[in-house]
């Protein structure tokens, strides 16, 4: 029993979902469209303002399938109606950020800076303000794509234990080790 495959998806006002030949997914909302491929052990029915996710057996690849595609067509639905947010901080000394359009510039304490191009359908804002750490704000319609694209990011200098410096979530809090003890 997949209990977030069973949870209706309420559909807000202004947003329609049409569902093509194929099991394809399209959804059109105020900011924009996504599609999406739904798994073909899976059906999908529209009832009076919400829409339920079915499986046709009860395979394990169906059952595993249930709730993902419910979660993907959810966040389809959160992001045409109000967009998807993440906020990337950068704390270490000298670690800065900078963007022109859509290229990320991050000097990260290597002895090279990091262009990152991100992709169009995001949306990228670097700010600097003196007493607070540099912050990344990406914003998109897509959550996989902003989550995505976050993840690479924070890759390129992923927090220490240690001292905690690296890039990491706005919130995130890091697991602090002791280190080496004067005996």
């Amino acid at each position: 029993m997949s209990r977030i495959g069973n949870a209706p998806i309420s559909i807000p006002a202004g947003v329609t979902i049409d569902v093509s030949k194929g099991n394809m997914v399209t959804v059109k909302g105020p900011k924009g469209e996504l599609k999406q491929q739904v798994d073909a052990g899976l059906s999908l029915e529209m009832e009076d303002g919400t829409m339920v996710v079915k499986r046709h057996n009860e395979q394990k690849r169906s059952k595993s399938m249930h709730g993902l595609y419910r979660s993907l067509i959810n966040n389809m639905i959160t992001g045409v109606t109000e967009g998807c947010k993440k906020t990337l901080e950068l704390h270490g000394v000298g670690y800065r950020c900078a963007n022109t359009g859509n290229l990320l510039e991050l000097s990260l304490g290597y002895s090279h800076p990091i262009f990152f191009y991100v992709p169009d359908d995001v949306k990228l804002d670097a700010v600097m303000e003196k007493g607070q750490p540099p912050k990344i704000h990406l914003e998109s319609i897509d959550k996989q794509l902003v989550g995505q694209v976050a993840a690479k990011i924070r890759g390129f200098r992923k927090p220490e234990p240690y001292k905690g410096k690296g890039i990491r979530f706005e919130g995130e809090q890091i697991r602090r080790k002791q280190g080496k003890t004067a005996g």
